[in-house]
């Protein structure tokens, strides 16, 4: 079971909230016994492998890998350049057990509160990037799924199954934000099991889902007001979500990674990782 620095607020998304430092996020996954991490927005680890070998281990957490927002859907547009500069990063795992380069097709703009239209171009676009990506990751021994995500130009029912149709990159089975683009991620886990290769548990209050699909509110205001919440707490069969996987031969991360935002520094033993101490113990009862 691993953690990510978003259940702590720490978002790349500018003004999204008070950032806790690095030693406090990883301190505290590991004494919730979290076995590892993804590596956060950029900036919150040190760039180079060798650097962020050495803050794990300081903290005995192993890497998972880590979230890649890229714009992939514009021609004029390499994003390869990047996508070598972020798995340079990824280094130190090479001949181990992969790590995973998180993929999310974002638009340019800062947030996730609302997207461009996207044309025939910039699907093909999209779609060729997403395999040259993929390819390019597996060179360096990573293996690059794409996060169906909202806000970004691969959210809804229709757009998850475009990728899936239309390239052969694996997907991050995200629970909460497929349920906000309107996507079954129960459904998904059964009929999509083959192309499902990191998992992100996420609980979600359906109602505040729903208003971020029909655009009652947005994403951050919903995410303020809870719309995530600790597993067990929302209305995602995530039993059944595991269940499916381990039947499939899943043998990638749960990541447990629910969004929030917080507006400044908890007390010690206070803040975030109460709701992630909710979440491992949820998991732990359910597999015993």
């Amino acid at each position: 079971m691993a953690g990510a620095p978003i259940s702590w607020g720490v978002c790349e998304v500018p003004g999204w909230g008070h950032q806790l430092a690095p030693g406090r996020v990883l301190a505290e996954m590991r004494d919730l016994g979290l076995a590892a991490t993804e590596f956060g927005p950029d900036g919150f680890l040190p760039r180079h492998a060798a650097g962020r070998a050495a803050v794990l281990d300081e903290y005995g957490l192993r890497p998972v890998g880590g979230f890649a927002p890229l714009v992939l859907h514009d021609p004029g547009c390499d994003p390869l350049p990047e996508a070598r500069r972020v798995l340079s990063g990824f280094a130190m795992e090479r001949g181990n057990s992969p790590l995973t380069l998180v993929l999310a097709a974002v638009h340019g703009r800062d947030g996730y509160d609302g997207r461009p239209p996207l044309d025939a171009g910039g699907w093909t676009a999209l779609l060729t990037n997403l395999d040259r990506i993929a390819a390019l990751a597996a060179e360096s021994g990573v293996r690059a799924v794409l996060h169906p995500h909202v806000g970004t130009m691969v959210e809804t029912s229709a757009e998850v199954e475009r990728v899936l149709d239309g390239s052969a990159i694996p997907l991050c089975l995200d629970t909460g934000h497929l349920l906000i683009g309107g996507v079954d991620p129960v459904e998904l886990a059964v009929r999509a099991s083959a192309r499902i290769a990191h998992v992100h548990l996420k609980d979600v209050d359906a109602a505040l889902a729903d208003d971020v699909h029909t655009g009652r509110t947005t994403y951050t205001d919903a995410v303020r007001t809870g719309v995530y919440r600790p597993l067990g707490a929302g209305d995602i069969d995530i039993p059944g979500i595991i269940g499916s996987l381990e039947d499939a031969g899943y043998d990638g991360w749960y990541v447990l990674e629910q969004d929030t935002v917080i507006d400044h520094e908890p007390a010690p033993g206070a803040g975030p990782l109460t709701d992630v101490r909710s979440c491992v113990d949820y998991l732990a009862g359910i597999a015993s």
